[in-house]
């Protein structure tokens, strides 16, 4: 049974994925609070990945580091300290579980990494300088990472418009927003979580082993397609 480590379990996309893969694989999931899905293929271990040590694993085939933000201010009200809590939240916990586990990885089944990033970063959407720019690092970090630990390991990112996760709740408040979302998109939709979970598992699976380097977006068509 193969093991995948996930980071940010417990909400959201890494939620979904957790569901999708628990019957078949063996899950680890590390957040801030533990997951309220019961199965016993799942291990957890409540931290904060900005602050707290990491746990030693002796096995994992996989890593998915989901935790992200969303903070959307101009600039004359961003602040120094958001710009750099995005930054940790993004692009140095992803640093650190990659620099923790890799070794470990490395002797995995498949290993693979897979990160996520945004549509904003190609899109260069008003108001999102801090998210966008530590999602740019990251994308920056995934083209690296790849070359770096190629042939053995594979880096990939996800990169989706907004999602319907808790974290995107206050840009989807009601009935209102939600309908001028969907309108500025090609498909006319907003993501669920399931189906961005769904790219995550198939870019760990052996169905993506001559995939590495790649932005994948997930994103109605909104990166591409003009509306």
């Amino acid at each position: 049974m193969r093991k995948v480590l996930i980071i940010g379990g417990s909400h959201g996309i890494g939620k979904a994925l957790l569901k999708e893969l628990i019957n078949e694989n063996h899950c680890i999931n590390i957040s801030r609070t533990p997951s309220d899905v019961s199965h016993p293929n799942l291990s957890q271990f409540e931290l904060d990945i900005t602050q707290d040590e990491l746990p030693d694993i002796d096995q994992v085939d996989s890593i998915v580091y989901c935790p992200g933000s969303i903070v959307l201010k101009p600039i004359g009200s961003l602040k120094e300290e958001v710009l750099r809590q995005d930054f940790e939240i993004n692009v140095v916990g992803a640093f650190k579980t990659i620099k923790k586990y890799h070794r470990i990885l490395k002797k995995g089944v498949n290993p693979s990494v897979v990160l996520f990033s945004t549509v904003a970063v190609s899109q260069g959407m008003p108001f999102h300088t801090s998210v966008a720019a530590a999602k740019g690092a990251v994308e920056g970090m995934v083209r690296s990472m790849a070359a770096e630990f190629a042939p053995t390991i594979r880096v990939n990112a996800i990169a989706p418009t907004i999602t319907d996760t808790p974290l995107a709740a206050n840009l989807l408040r009601n009935d209102t927003m939600r309908e001028k979302m969907k309108d500025r998109h090609p498909l006319k939709r907003i993501l669920d979580g399931d189906e961005v979970a769904n790219m995550a598992a198939y870019l760990i699976s052996d169905k993506a082993r001559s995939i590495t380097g790649q932005i994948i977006g997930v994103d109605a068509g909104m990166s591409i397609v003009r509306n």
